[in-house]
């Protein structure tokens, strides 16, 4: 018998019993949804990183923005007041669409 301990997205268990399967879940308290939400954002990148495809990049881009939704309700906020303070980010200090290399900066 496998043993994950690790945060799954709410459907998992279902779709495992459907499966025939049984498993074991708990609910996690705020600090310990905060600390697997950071382990799950790792894991996932990790994954991104590894993408052979963009199908694949795609895809675990999806499981990283489902994760800063979960992440900006756990620090008691939305994820249209992430995006709000990510606009007025990119008004002060732009985005990354021109993808910019900084190679060094020469003190005076």
């Amino acid at each position: 018998m496998p043993t994950y301990n690790k945060l799954v997205r709410d459907l998992i268990p279902q779709i495992i019993e459907s499966s025939g399967k049984t498993c074991t879940t708990r609910i996690m308290n705020d600090d310990e949804f905060t600390i697997e939400i950071n382990k799950k954002m790792h894991e996932e990148l990790a994954e991104y990183e590894a993408a052979e495809t963009a199908e694949d990049a795609i895809e675990e881009l999806a499981d990283l923005l489902e994760l800063i939704h979960a992440a900006a309700l756990s620090h008691e906020s939305s994820f249209d007041e992430l995006e709000k303070v990510r606009l007025q980010k990119a008004e002060k200090r732009g985005g990354f669409d021109e993808r910019i290399f900084l190679i060094n900066v020469e003190d005076e």
